[in-house]
C-alpha cells in the first residue's frame, strides 16, 4: 500500500502521452487505441502508402511508376513541401491518388503540446486544401509516433490515424531497389498496408532513389499474389 500511495501522477501522466508511440511497433497497442494498421478488406487490394512528399525528384518517379501500372496510391503530405512544390502537390490530386495530411512540419509529436499540434495539422489541412486538393480524412503523425493529445486531435477533426503493416525501410541510406521490394512485397496479403517515401527531406539523401527502382517489382510482386495496388 506504501509504493502505491508513493506514486506521482507525474509519471502516469507521462506515460499516458507517450503511449500511442508504441503503436507502430505493438499491434495491440494500435488496436486498443483505434490506429489502424490493416485495411478492411475489401477485395483483393493492397495500400500503397508514401509519406514526406512532394518531392521534386522522387514524386515525379513514383507517380510515372504507379501511372505505368494503372495503380493508386495514398499519399500522405507534409505542407511545408507542399508549400515549396506546389505543382507537384497538385499532381498527385490529379492523377487520382488519396491525400492524406502528414503535418505542416515533419516534427515528433511527442514535443508538440496539444495547441502547437493543433496549429500544425490545422495548418497542414489549410496548404493542403488550398495548393493541391482538400485532404481525404487521413493522418499519420511523423514517425508513425502518436501521442495522446495527437488522437484527441484527430478524433475532434474527424481524421482517422493511419499506420502500416508492412514497410520497405526505404528511408536508409543503405536501402535498395532489393532490399525495398523484398521487405515491401514479402508475404503480401488483402488489406496490408505498405509504408514507403517518395521524399528523402526528413531521412538520408537520395534514399528516394531505391523506392522508385523498387516499384515497379513491387507492383509486380502485388499482381503475382492476385492481389491489386489501390488508395485507402
Amino acid at each position: 500500500m506504501r509504493a502505491a500511495a508513493s506514486l506521482s501522477p507525474v509519471p502516469l501522466a507521462a506515460a499516458a502521452w507517450c503511449l500511442p508511440a508504441l503503436a507502430p511497433v505493438m499491434p495491440p497497442v494500435a488496436e486498443a487505441l483505434e490506429v489502424r494498421r490493416r485495411a478492411a478488406p475489401a477485395g483483393p487490394v493492397v495500400h500503397l502508402t508514401f509519406d514526406d512528399g512532394p518531392h521534386p525528384q522522387g514524386t515525379p518517379a513514383v507517380l510515372s511508376a504507379l501511372g505505368a501500372a494503372g495503380a493508386r496510391a495514398t499519399f500522405f503530405l507534409v505542407a511545408e513541401q507542399v508549400e515549396r512544390f506546389p505543382s507537384l502537390a497538385a499532381e498527385v490530386a490529379a492523377a487520382g491518388h488519396a491525400i492524406g495530411v502528414h503535418g505542416y512540419r515533419h516534427r515528433c509529436l511527442l514535443r508538440l503540446g496539444p495547441r502547437a499540434l493543433a496549429d500544425d495539422v490545422r495548418r497542414a489541412i489549410e496548404v493542403i486544401g488550398g495548393l493541391a486538393a482538400p485532404p481525404d480524412a487521413f493522418y499519420r503523425a511523423p514517425y508513425g509516433m502518436f501521442s495522446a493529445a495527437g488522437l484527441v486531435l484527430a478524433a475532434r477533426l474527424r481524421l482517422a490515424p493511419w499506420l502500416w503493416s508492412r514497410w520497405g525501410r526505404d528511408w536508409r541510406a543503405d536501402a535498395t531497389a532489393a532490399s525495398v521490394t523484398e521487405l515491401a512485397a514479402r508475404g503480401l496479403q488483402a488489406g496490408d498496408v505498405v509504408l514507403l517515401h517518395d521524399a528523402d527531406h526528413y531521412s538520408d539523401p537520395g534514399c528516394w532513389r531505391a523506392t522508385a527502382a523498387a516499384l515497379p517489382a513491387i507492383l509486380a510482386r502485388i499482381g503475382e499474389a492476385g492481389l491489386r495496388a489501390g488508395a485507402l
